[in-house]
């Protein structure tokens, strides 16, 4: 499927908007300068830290933005989610006592399920991955007549998203390259749309998964290309089936994308602990893994990467921690 004959529907006012209506625990998140890891990469490292908040991710933004512009409904939304979107709704839905049918793979991590269950949400599995349960969740949605909410289709999720940018674009001295992990795209077309716009200095660089590289390979080639599986810990970036209208917003909102193996992502998380004291999951350390494989490139640059989530499921932690 050809990208070119969608249009951009990003709003860099909503963007703006979604900041006021973002609840306070999600906003303003931590971002600083980390001297060990500077000194480790051979770059300023300007980390902006998105796992210090009730569902320990960037999702509660997109997610409220969503339901603040939406509303409730008497009738359930429905969504799929590997995890931290799915948190991220249902945390955002509890104000308005909004319903929600979250579908999850089989294969989900039983930790991220259970906390979704925990924040008030119906949590249904089905299908072997991320996508197959998406499917599950579309035609469930269909044949019930029911909302489904698709986090990479609707514009305000990535909009939401995109209040990483407007926080961090504040810093008081130009950013040279920006890395962004990518799943569906909302977040790296939220977070592009304003750094070209506010701070168009700066390269955002998405960062995908070697084992799920599909919206890598979409990309480049400006066609929706799809993958029969993904093999990767980073659950929540492991995408087969690419998003139309996330991907085509990607195209322009990213001006290079990396992958990361297993092996670098291992050696991303063990160094956000190590010299931040931070669990993060592998999706989450995915930037500063593209910067540790980097090499020179940006050497003594200001680089900012975005540590996306610390939803760390319990059996990585033995391995990936020390």
């Amino acid at each position: 499927m050809s990208l070119s004959h969608l249009d951009s529907s990003l709003s860099l006012e909503r963007i703006r908007e979604a900041y006021e209506f973002i609840p306070v625990v999600f906003r303003d998140s931590p971002q600083f300068v980390s001297e060990p890891l500077s000194r480790l990469l051979g770059c300023r490292l300007l980390c902006k830290v998105e796992c210090l908040n009730p569902i320990r991710s960037f999702k509660g933004r997109g997610a409220s933005y969503f339901l603040a512009r939406e509303g409730p409904t008497a009738e359930p939304l429905v969504t799929a989610s590997a995890g931290n979107f799915g948190q991220g709704l249902a945390y955002a839905a509890r104000p308005y006592a909004q319903r929600l049918i979250i579908f999850a793979a089989v294969t989900a991590d039983a930790e991220k399920v259970a906390r979704m269950r925990a924040l008030g949400a119906e949590v249904r599995l089905a299908g072997p991955d991320f996508d197959a349960a998406k499917e599950e969740a579309r035609a469930f949605a269909g044949r019930e007549k029911l909302r489904f909410v698709e986090d990479g289709r609707e514009p305000a999720i990535a909009e939401g998203a995109g209040t990483i940018a407007l926080e961090l674009a504040r810093w008081p001295e130009p950013i040279d390259a920006f890395f962004v992990p990518v799943g569906n795209g909302a977040l790296i077309g939220g977070v592009g749309r304003w750094m070209h716009a506010q701070a168009p200095g700066c390269r955002v660089i998405g960062v995908c998964a070697a084992g799920a590289p599909a919206m890598a390979q979409s990309w480049r080639s400006g066609q929706i290309c799809t993958t029969a599986t993904t093999a990767t810990a980073a659950d929540t970036i492991a995408v087969r089936n690419p998003v139309p209208a996330a991907l085509h917003e990607m195209r322009t909102a990213a001006d290079e994308v990396a992958t990361v193996g297993d092996d670098a992502l291992r050696e991303a998380v063990h160094r956000l602990h190590r010299e931040l004291g931070l669990v993060v999951e592998p999706s989450g350390a995915a930037g500063l893994a593209a910067v540790l494989n980097g090499g020179s490139e940006y050497r003594d640059r200001l680089v900012a990467i975005l540590i996306s989530g610390g939803n760390l499921a319990p059996a990585l932690i033995p391995s990936w921690l020390v």
